[in-house]
């Protein structure tokens, strides 16, 4: 969505004779290769944007079925709200230390396969068995001995509370009254009976909670890597569309699919139920999609990229260096043409320098004079190595612009993840009045399951809204400028979600979640725009180490968009431990929504202290 909104150094090069002749020339030496390479210099088809985007799909597909069916599950396990919230927080607690390890492995892979699929492929794995733990983790636990639901009397003794098994030495309980019943439940003589026993589950749920929320998280950066890397610099903005049109059709398909009752249908029946139905789909498509991506095009190995200069991405800098080389034979020729010329006015001017000393003052000039024409240092950020001093001391000592617009993709964050993330959940308990703590036999159970296949039809309209929004952004913004898009945007969905937590009902589940897709877009294109317009301006300049006054750089695009991007693993973590203790005490999971609504406030504040440039 980013790249294609933003233009960038390569349209004013795209139809220039020398950029021409440069990649004819790579596209030549790439053919001549071991493995033809030559798809890598050549316009790509939209055909070939789907092929190598058909794993943003298939994450989607994953993504709609973690959010819509990971918290019902946990909570149906016997995990209370500020528990599970918890576990939503370890993923992203992980990767925010791990994700830049993995950037900078991908960067550094030596596979004779390219440096992004055998990432890719690792996450792959790590995912689908995830994905194949969570639905299964019941099943896997009743094989090491779960007895899952048992009906009794609270005063049974022979019934053992799954909290009493997990006591420190002196017999004190470590998690007190971690997996009973909610107490804020409505509680009959059925739930009051209900007890579970599912710690194998728990633990074996938990860890492909995390393996499937940290690795879905983490494929996105090889993913786009990947797409950036086999395509040319002119077709990023079609391929980055490709890639947010795949992942709108994934998120539409992937939560309609989760919204299908296939308790009603003998394929259904045979997997086992809605949600493991779900899932095992999931796993099918996924993998279909990431073997698609993975076998679309062949990546450039990185021992063949260093040794081999014709094979490296045709830059802004490599084009200069041509058109600079070529300009000093011209300048040449120009100064001789000059020296020569003056040699006839000798006779007239006999104390000018002989002509071969002109001719060698000519040759000097021109060795010296700058191969960018002006003196200035290339800027292009290949060329500007930051080392890990110069990228905390950017971080720390941000401009107040940058820091504004950090705030506001924090709140903006916080926003979206309380509601997709337990949005599902609140549906089934507020608008349909299920409980997830009763029997899985029970009404009020059933209540609650069709209440998250109705949630998952609202998250359909959230992410169709979002891929439709996103198309539209770039025309508001001329229409409207990019401070009413940004801040009015952020007060809809506020306004939006306040309405979904006061009347709670089908129809503004339904209608209210496309504010929800309006947040969504503007996370994934309004940041990344501002930075672009930043960068573009040269707003951000600081002095190099060691450096006069005089000798100045911009700051490092690539690590403001780390910057501002990393806010979502800030978000998650907040959200993460502070949902649960919210619902405990407010009694009620509207909390989420009242949460979304007020970050989205927050949000639209911040926004408007956002320095838009001449957007």
């Amino acid at each position: 969505m980013v790249a294609g909104t933003v233009s960038n150094f390569h349209s004013e090069f795209l139809n220039d004779p020398v950029v021409k002749e440069m990649r004819r020339v790579r596209e030549e030496n790439a053919r001549r290769q071991k493995h033809d390479y030559s798809h890598v210099f050549r316009r790509k088809s939209r055909i070939d944007f789907i092929r190598i985007s058909a794993v943003i799909m298939g994450m989607e597909f994953v993504y709609s079925a973690e959010t819509a069916f990971v918290s019902p599950i946990l909570l149906g396990i016997g995990i209370e709200h500020h528990l599970m919230t918890m576990v939503w927080g370890i993923s992203p607690l992980i990767g925010f230390f791990l994700s830049p390890v993995i950037g900078s492995i991908s960067d550094r892979c030596r596979s004779k396969y390219g440096r992004r699929r055998p990432i890719l492929l690792t996450l792959g794995i790590g995912l689908i068995i995830g994905c194949l733990l969570v639905p299964y983790g019941k099943n896997i636990g009743a094989w090491l001995g779960d007895l899952g639901e048992i009906a009794g009397s609270v005063e049974d003794p022979s019934i053992e509370p799954v909290s009493a098994l997990l006591v420190d030495l002196n017999g004190t309980s470590l998690v007190g009254d971690v997996f009973r019943s909610y107490n804020f439940y409505r509680v009959d003589e059925e739930i009051a009976q209900h007890r579970v026993d599912y710690r194998w589950a728990i633990v074996i749920t938990i860890i492909g909670t995390i393996l499937m929320d940290f690795n879905a998280d983490n494929c996105m950066t090889p993913s786009r890597a990947y797409l950036l890397d086999i395509c040319l610099p002119e077709d990023h903005g079609r391929a980055c569309s490709s890639f947010s049109i795949l992942a709108g059709l994934g998120g539409s398909i992937g939560y309609a699919m989760g919204g299908i009752n296939w308790d009603n249908t003998s394929f259904g029946e045979f997997l086992g139920g809605s949600i493991k139905t779900v899932f095992t789909l999931v796993v099918v498509i996924f993998a279909i999609c990431l073997t698609i991506s993975l076998t679309s095009f062949r990546e450039i190995p990185l021992p063949l990229l260093e040794g081999d200069e014709l094979l490296r991405p045709l830059t802004e800098s490599a084009v200069k260096r041509e058109k600079a080389r070529r300009e000093q034979l011209i300048f040449t020729v120009k100064d001789v043409s000059k020296t020569l010329t003056a040699q006839l006015q000798t006779i007239q001017s006999p104390h000018d320098l002989p002509v071969p000393q002109k001719i060698n003052n000519a040759l000097a000039a021109d060795v010296e004079r700058p191969a960018n024409g002006d003196g200035s240092d290339d800027e292009d950020d290949e060329e500007m190595q930051m080392s890990p001093k110069d990228f905390i001391k950017s971080i720390v000592m941000m401009p107040k612009s940058i820091a504004i617009l950090c705030l506001t993709n924090l709140f903006c964050w916080m926003s979206h993840l309380s509601y997709a993330l337990y949005f599902t959940d609140f549906v089934g308990e507020e608008v349909f009045g299920g409980n997830p703590a009763a029997p899985s036999s029970s009404a009020e159970y059933q209540l609650f399951l069709e209440g998250v296949r109705y949630g998952c039809f609202g998250m359909a309209i959230y992410s169709i809204s979002c891929s439709t929004y996103s198309f539209t952004i770039e025309k508001l913004i001329k229409v409207l400028r990019a401070r009413t898009v940004y801040c009015g945007g952020l007060v809809i969905d506020s306004i939006g979600m306040c309405c979904m937590a006061f009347f709670p009902n089908k129809v503004t589940v339904f209608v209210l979640s496309a504010t929800g897709g309006i947040v969504y877009a503007l996370l994934f294109t309004m940041p990344f725009l501002l930075l672009g317009q930043y960068h573009a301006k040269g707003t951000f300049k600081v002095s190099k180490p060691g450096a006069t006054g005089t000798q100045e750089r911009k700051r490092g695009l690539a690590t403001d968009i780390a910057v501002v991007g990393g806010m979502i693993f800030v978000a998650q973590i907040t959200v993460a431990l502070g949902m649960g203790s919210l619902i405990t005490v407010f009694g009620t999971t509207s909390v989420v929504v009242f949460s979304a609504s007020i970050c989205s406030l927050i949000a639209a504040v911040c926004a408007s202290q956002v320095v838009y440039m001449d957007l």
